[in-house]
């Protein structure tokens, strides 16, 4: 089914906290051989650094072929030309040690960060009791990956709302993404991601793979700190998004304003009445939204359980897979930000 098939799902992530949060979508026991990847508790440091974060990635020189005599050549091409093999200096490429696999090509600048230091070490002295890792694993054969820390038990506040605060560790080699250390925030009901907060700046700190960077606890420190505060902060906000009223006038304007509607017919339109037809169905009649119908929480959730469980994805990429990368990338926070900036220049008529 993809590059992450099921099988490399369930070698390549480890889950935690399965007695009290059940176990993943993509759970075979077929799959799982002497040494399964669902633990009933926290997932111990060392099973993650042993079966997932056991490679190191290693800088090699990179090479191309150029036209050249025969005197100088070093082999033919597919043409049959003499050629040349010249190195480039200024370019390097990021492979796997275990395997070779080439995850990334890079200027001469460029400092890979080890998943095993910077993932792993930087967060292991500042576990306690409250706090440890419920999740880790690594996408596009590698070139991601990320560690989730988080509390043990869910929380629900008075609106019903489950959920349960996590700092998210991640990093790449394929360039797509810096070494990240956020709060967010996982909907317990729906399995959705949300950010831990739709207007406060601070929730994310990065540091670039440059050659000056280096590893720093304080940064780490401070975000997984914020985890034990993220719950107050996060149920208040859902507080206050379920005391803020949406008319079925204001949804419909809503509607409007995030589903561009083209005036003339084709694909597109057709397209843009499905998405629409899509939200109004899960805002009335699904249990992971309609609880809070009526109110600017329900939009929100709305929106991102659409976009968790229902948007069309490529057939080849599973939606678990997609839905970790739009977290770790940034792209789940970017849309809840967005939802909300919308639906207040609704309520505001703006």
């Amino acid at each position: 089914m993809s590059s992450e098939t099921i099988q490399w799902l369930n070698t390549n992530t480890l889950i935690g906290q399965t007695d009290k949060r059940g176990k993943a979508w993509h759970y075979r026991a077929d799959d799982q051989g002497d040494e399964p990847n669902h633990y009933p508790g926290f997932i111990p440091i060392e099973d993650v650094r042993r079966r997932l974060f056991h490679w190191h990635a290693e800088e090699r020189q990179i090479f191309v072929q150029l036209p050249c005599e025969i005197d100088e050549m070093t082999g033919v091409n597919n043409d049959g030309m003499p050629v040349k093999m010249v190195q480039l200096a200024d370019r390097k490429a990021i492979a796997r040690s275990d395997n070779g696999h080439v995850m990334g090509l890079f200027k001469s600048g460029y400092l890979p960060h080890q998943y095993d230091a910077w993932l792993l070490d930087q967060v292991a002295a500042l576990l306690d009791d409250d706090l440890g890792i419920t999740s880790g694993g690594i996408l596009k054969q590698g070139a991601i990956a990320w560690v989730e820390v988080s509390v043990p038990e869910s929380i629900t506040t008075p609106e019903g709302v489950i959920f349960r605060p996590n700092l998210l560790a991640t990093t790449s080699f394929d360039g797509s993404i810096a070494t990240t250390y956020k709060r967010c925030v996982t909907d317990v009901v729906c399995d959705n991601t949300r950010a831990s907060a739709l207007s406060e700046k601070g929730q994310t700190v990065k540091i670039y793979h440059t050659s000056g960077s280096k590893m720093r606890l304080a940064p780490a420190r401070e975000a997984l700190a914020m985890v034990h505060t993220l719950a107050d902060d996060f149920a208040a906000e859902v507080a206050q998004l379920c005391a803020t009223t949406v008319t079925e006038a204001q949804w419909g304007k809503f509607l409007d304003a995030w589903v561009e509607m083209p005036k003339e017919a084709g694909r597109g339109k057709t397209m843009a009445e499905t998405k629409r037809a899509q939200l109004d169905g899960l805002w009335r009649h699904d249990n992971r939204c309609a609880p809070w119908q009526g109110t600017a929480h329900g939009v929100l959730q709305t929106v991102n359980t659409w976009s968790h469980h229902v948007m069309n994805i490529r057939k080849d990429t599973p939606r678990s897979e997609r839905n970790m990368l739009r977290a770790v990338d940034g792209t789940t926070a970017a849309e809840d930000a967005a939802v909300f900036a919308t639906l207040s220049k609704v309520l505001t008529g703006v």
